[in-house]
């Protein structure tokens, strides 16, 4: 009997991205021995799980979210056994194990599509999402791909267009078809069969179509939590009624969330990016029969500051009612949080840290934030990812968040490999290696891992309500309750020192990092610049 089945609720997940975490056979790229090697460093930072990026057998076009086969491990990062190792050794530590599931889409390598693509009558024809074109020989309808583009490609096999939210390499799954979703729900119970502890789910609201493929109207206004809101990416020009977020997708959910329940203490959380991302995220984690939290890109753009956080929060709060949500401020689809929010000082990013870690919900944090590595700055020739290769030099792509991690500032490419990595060590990283860092008792790092030990000890914040106070401009006070229990946490968002009225006198909790604290003069609070308070009221 698992001691908290409910382990997810308010967890801190850390997203690994294997690629560029740690080298351990010196070819360049990061692989799960590596991963299993760096195990003690990941449980220093107090969180409660690791979310692997995909390892699956991929012939890479997108960095392996282009899966060929969802029971193998690519050779690039292992074995399956290597896999089996890590969960053990990541149990041993108390931390929990979470893998990327991209069940909208497959690998245009896959065995399934070569087979489906053969012929109109074959076994698999209906596996994926074929259409024949406009009288005129054009696409089916006006359906857009997140990279750029029709989502439609043609293939002269069987003289019919493919659907292909992403990139070409890309089908898309028909979710229509019952034996798509059996294979797809097989695939995810041979994971949990070897002890996974749950799953983050790619782009989890692309699984159905609209059957008629009818045409997406135009947008006139990027709503929030968009994905591909890039003003110099057509994909924003229209409103995704029919091409995703379906409502026959919560059965499917419901489906998926049945097989979970077989395996106690196992979760979900589902990545959506939507026109209404807020509303779907409502959606799919209600009622407690679908995704266990759910993230959209609200906090992953680069507007911030008091009103726009106050104004995402409180309306995930009001949309979600029953539902959970997961927190984010960073991973591997968007620039470092450094950079995105123009971070101009260590005092900063410790102060956003405050905030992610006092929301309710859950909260993944990507790898380097807790260095607060600022996005790289990388040459044409360098980039990799095809994305920003399409559309250079307008956006840059995502490989400036995807270099690998530095351990050290003294060693070889930060002592990620002993070999050329497949992206290049950021020179400004250096100076935030792990080695600089620990022990500092005042650098970002200590920070995460005294702030996350504290966190983990208060029930208040991995389960409680919270409520937004009025308070001074480009400030967020709001409080967190649960038990009788209530705390204040204040954050000054401002370069100049602020007062605050709090509903009653605050004292100052203890066990926080060194930066936490403010000045109480009776029911007055005084915050430094950046400054964060947590007290007990």
């Amino acid at each position: 009997m698992m001691k908290n089945p409910d382990w997810w609720r308010g967890a801190v997940i850390y997203q690994v991205y294997p690629r560029s975490f740690y080298d351990s056979n010196g070819d360049g790229i990061g692989d799960l021995p590596g991963v299993t090697a760096k195990l003690d460093y990941i449980a220093s930072l107090n969180v409660d799980a690791i979310w692997l990026s995909p390892f699956f057998t991929s012939p890479m076009k997108d960095f392996g979210y282009d899966v060929s086969d969802y029971r193998g491990v690519d050779p690039i990062f292992g074995t399956i056994e290597d896999f089996d190792e890590l969960i053990a050794e990541a149990h041993k530590r108390d931390l929990k194990i979470m893998i990327d599931q991209v069940l909208s889409h497959s690998s245009d390598q896959h065995r399934w599509f070569a087979e489906s693509r053969a012929s109109r009558d074959n076994p698999k024809a209906d596996w994926y999402v074929w259409a024949d074109p406009q009288a005129d020989g054009t696409p089916p309808n006006n359906w857009l791909s997140v990279f750029g583009g029709s989502a439609w490609a043609w293939d002269s096999r069987r003289k019919q267009y493919y659907l292909h939210n992403f990139l070409t390499s890309q089908p898309d799954l028909n979710f229509h078809c019952p034996d798509v979703v059996e294979q797809v729900l097989s695939d995810v119970k041979f994971w949990l069969d070897r002890g996974v502890d749950g799953f983050r789910l790619d782009a989890i609201n692309f699984c159905f179509h609209d059957p008629e493929l009818r045409d997406n109207p135009p947008s006139n206004a990027v709503a929030e939590g968009s994905i591909g809101v890039r003003k110099e990416n057509p994909y924003a020009y229209q409103f995704h009624k029919y091409d995703k977020t379906r409502p026959e997708n919560l059965a499917f959910l419901q489906r998926l969330r049945a097989l979970l329940d077989q395996y106690p203490g196992t979760t979900t959380v589902g990545e959506i990016g939507d026109d209404n991302s807020l509303q779907t995220m409502a959606e799919y984690t209600s009622g407690g029969d679908k995704l266990h939290m759910a993230y959209s890109f609200d906090l992953l753009t680069e507007q911030h500051g008091a009103d726009f956080f106050h104004k995402t929060v409180d309306s995930i709060e009001k949309k979600l009612t029953d539902g959970w949500p997961c927190w984010a401020i960073g991973n591997h689809d968007v620039s470092r949080v450094a950079t995105r929010w123009q971070a101009r000082s260590p005092q900063q990013l410790k102060t956003y840290m405050a905030m992610l870690l006092t929301l309710r919900g859950s909260v993944c944090i990507y790898q380097g934030e807790e260095l607060g590595l600022t996005e790289a700055e990388l040459e044409y020739k360098d980039l990799v990812d095809p994305y920003g290769i399409n559309f250079w030099p307008e956006y840059k792509g995502r490989d400036g968040c995807r270099t690998p991690m530095v351990w050290h500032n003294k060693e070889d490419n930060g002592g990620f490999s002993d070999a050329r990595p497949w992206l290049p060590v950021y020179d400004e990283h250096y100076n935030a290696a792990v080695a600089v860092q620990h022990g500092q008792d005042n650098s970002i790092l200590q920070a995460y891992r005294t702030f996350l030990g504290w966190r983990a000890q208060q029930p208040v914040l991995l389960k409680g309500d919270i409520d937004f106070l009025d308070s001074p401009e480009n400030t967020l006070v709001y409080t967190r309750t649960y038990e009788g229990t209530t705390l204040l946490v204040a954050l000054n968002l401002t370069d100049n020192p602020v007062w605050i009225a709090a509903p009653a006198a605050g004292q100052s909790v203890s066990g926080t990092p060194d930066f936490v604290g403010g000045s109480w003069n009776d029911r007055e609070l005084e915050l430094q610049p950046w400054g964060v308070e947590i007290a007990t009221l």
